[in-house]
Order: structure tokens, then sequence, then C-alpha cells
């Protein structure tokens, strides 16, 4: 009974007990079974399952980062799954952390299949969304919002001057790319009497080479672009050495601007100008809320963190 004690950290040992049983611990190499001690108890696990829709984008891997060393802290663990931007195998991956009896779930994004839904709402589990602030979330969301970082972006470009926008896109589908986003810089672009002249999807990642050989592709389809909104930073570098291979000066004959805030953006010659996710923020902050949730303490059902136009030198 003492060393269980001393196992859960509960009371009622000196001092000197616990270091006795945790050397007799080290001494067996014992781990113990902490799925094994919930299923006679009333107490949750310490298991928090995570999805998101892929484990390559550095922006999610540093919310990835953030929650562990998070959830670490506050005496939580993570179980990570992607859904490859599907919603079946988001179900599948709910079914299947469920069977692992977690104390929570968080998925990132806001769009769930129906199936999915009711899971969570049979499981009675918190459930946090992350990534794009959901207003009406299932329990929890924390993020910011995509609408407005594309509008914001619209708004920053009209004010230095732009009235034809083109849009460098890439996806081998349409699930990964961001319509929320893109449709905020229309609307914001297109109401301040710019014009769209081009929306250029590659079949293809979002990456550093799809910007470069994809500027090529836009500015083969239209001369009229003042400027270029990309997909992403990593694009939107490819496609700043593109025009500097071409001798295309930036920002005078053509202007570029990324999302994200890439750690690469802010050290080239010339700094991007993007959109930067507070990724770090929003990962602690989506930790603890779930934590709370957990311990039963007062937490926000949304929580929005601000993405900020950042003012380079492309645009």
């Amino acid at each position: 009974m003492t060393v269980s004690r001393v196992l859960r950290d509960a009371d009622g040992f000196s001092e000197a007990t616990r270091e006795k049983v945790m050397r007799e611990v080290e001494r067996h190499g014992y781990l113990p079974n902490r799925l094994a001690a919930t299923l006679g108890t009333a107490k949750a696990s310490t298991l928090v399952g995570v999805c998101v829709p892929s484990l390559s984008s550095h922006l999610i891997m540093q919310v990835l980062e953030t929650l562990d060393r998070t959830f670490d802290r506050l005496g939580y663990q993570m179980i990570i799954g992607s859904h490859n931007h599907e919603q079946s195998q988001e179900e599948a991956w709910l079914k299947s952390i469920l069977s692992w009896r977690p104390a929570g779930v968080m998925l990132s994004h806001k769009y769930h299949s129906q199936s999915t839904i009711k899971l969570l709402q049979d499981a009675s589990i918190p459930v946090l969304e992350f990534w794009n602030l959901n207003t009406s979330p299932i329990n929890m969301s924390v993020g910011f919002n995509e609408y407005d970082a594309g509008f914001e972006m619209s708004q920053h470009a009209i004010i230095n001057g732009y009235k034809n926008a083109a849009l460098l896109l890439a996806a081998a589908d349409d699930r990964t790319i961001t319509p929320e986003r893109i449709d905020g810089f229309i609307k914001g672009f297109t109401s301040a009497g710019g014009n769209i002249v081009h929306t250029e999807i590659l079949n293809d990642k979002p990456g550093f080479y799809a910007g470069y050989y994809g500027t090529e592709n836009l500015l083969n389809h239209t001369q009229q672009a003042d400027m270029i909104y990309y997909m992403d930073d990593a694009m939107a570098i490819g496609g700043l050495a593109w025009c500097q291979h071409k001798n295309i000066r930036v920002p005078k004959d053509i202007g570029i601007a990324g999302w994200g805030g890439h750690e690469a953006a802010s050290v080239l010659p010339q700094r991007l100008t993007t959109t930067a996710i507070p990724v770090l923020q929003l990962g602690k902050l989506a930790a603890e809320q779930m934590a709370r949730s957990l311990d039963s303490e007062d937490y926000k059902n949304v929580c929005a963190v601000p993405a900020k136009v950042v003012n380079g030198d492309t645009l």
C-alpha cells in the first residue's frame, strides 16, 4: 500500500520512504501501467489525443512541440495522429484513440463529419479545437481567424498601392487549400477597389519549389498582376528566388506576400511581407485550457490569438 501511495504521488509517507521506494523502482526497472490503473477508478487517464492534418507542416510541428512541453509540465501526455485533411481518416483515428480511454481530445481545425461529432458527444470527454478559431465549438476552441488574416493582408496591399493581385496556391486536391483565408483576401481586396486578375492552383504540395516554378506559370498566364499572394511563406520564398533569377525587381516590378511567419522569411536579404501566426502562444494556451477543463477548473470556451501582418520588404 505504501509503494502504491508513493507511485501515485499521494500522501501518508515520509521523504525517506519515498526515496527508498524509488531506489527499488529504478533497480527493478519498473514502469507503472497508467491505463490499467484507471480501469478500476473514476479518475480519467492522463492521455490527451491530438489529431492534426499533417506532420510535415513546420507550423503545426511548432504547435505540437509547445503542446508537449506544456502538457509535460501539467502532468499529461499526448498521443498524436494525422488525418491528411480527410474527415473519414479523422473519424477512424478517433475510434482508435477512444479505445485507449483518453482524458480529452484535441482536433486541429473546426470541420468534422457528423459521425465524428457524435463519437465525441457519446465519449463525454473534453474536446478542444485549435488552429482555425471556432466561435461555436464542440467544447473549447483556441486559434486565430483565417478570414481576418486574409482580409488584413489585402488591406495592407491596398494601402501600399497595389491594385491587381494574383493568387498562387498549391494542392494535390482542394482539401489542403484554406478557403476562408483566400476568401478574406479576395473580399478585402475587391471591396477596396482592387482586382483579382488570376488564380493559379498547382497540382502539387506547397513548398519552395512549387513557389519557384509556380511563379513562372502564373506570370505566363497574366501580365497584369502587380502583386502575388502566396498560399504560404515557403511558396513565397520560392517565388522571390525565381524573380531574382529573372531580374524581376521586388517590390518595384511586382509585390510578394506570404503567410505563416516562416523562420526563413525573417533572415532573407529582403525580409518577406507575411502574416505571422503566434504558434507558441497558441500551443501553450490550448494545452492550458485543456488541462484546466480536465482538472475541473474554470476555462474559456473560446480563446482567440491574433495573427499579425509583418511589414517586410517585398510588398
